[in-house]
């Protein structure tokens, strides 16, 4: 498995790039090519995909945009195929509010996404997706916080919400107490 390589872009197509590295033009299939430019060089986060009588690199801008991808292919019926369209035509953070709503009209006009698949996504990754904003706003301490508040039954959209206004150089148990005075709010 592969991580990321680092090389220049040497062509730029419709659903994928050229990455020229070591004098080796690897073929990467990426969600939006046109954010590239040609003849500079980049850090490409890796998906290598191995089946049967094809070696495919799915690759991407920053490792959330892969983390999401992972776990939109980890659903029943979604491969690589129908996960980029998914990451190209749509925000990550979008993606990630629409499972969270169960916002099921705005997965649907994906391609290739139908009422059941969609349903899937959501029952699946709900309360399982982590945006760029969350990963910025948890610490350590943070980490133990939401779970505590998962573990009490409140949802990942709330619990984010008030994230940013509890003090955290105060005790996890007194974290607690603040979070569920805002919750209750």
């Amino acid at each position: 498995m592969y991580e990321y390589i680092v090389g220049k872009i040497t062509k730029i197509d419709s659903g994928y790039v050229v990455l020229e590295n070591n004098n080796i033009g690897y073929i990467i299939y990426c969600p939006n090519p046109y954010g590239f430019n040609e003849n500079e060089e980049y850090k490409i986060y890796l998906y290598q995909q191995v089946r049967e009588e094809e070696l495919s690199l799915f690759g991407f801008k920053t490792i959330e945009e892969k983390e999401i991808f992972l776990k939109l292919i980890s659903v029943k019926g979604i491969g690589p195929k129908i996960a980029l369209p998914m990451l190209a035509t749509g925000t990550p953070e979008g993606l990630i509010d629409a499972i969270e709503r169960e916002n099921i009209l705005y997965l649907k006009k994906f391609p290739k996404i139908g009422d059941k698949i969609a349903r899937q996504i959501i029952l699946d990754l709900k309360g399982k997706l982590v945006s760029k904003d969350e990963i910025n706003n948890k610490g350590v301490n943070n980490e133990e916080l939401v779970d505590a508040l998962k573990a009490l039954g409140y949802k990942s959209a709330n619990i984010n919400k008030i994230l940013p206004k509890i003090n955290h150089d105060i005790s996890l148990e007194e974290q607690i107490r603040e979070a569920l005075k805002l919750l209750l709010k």
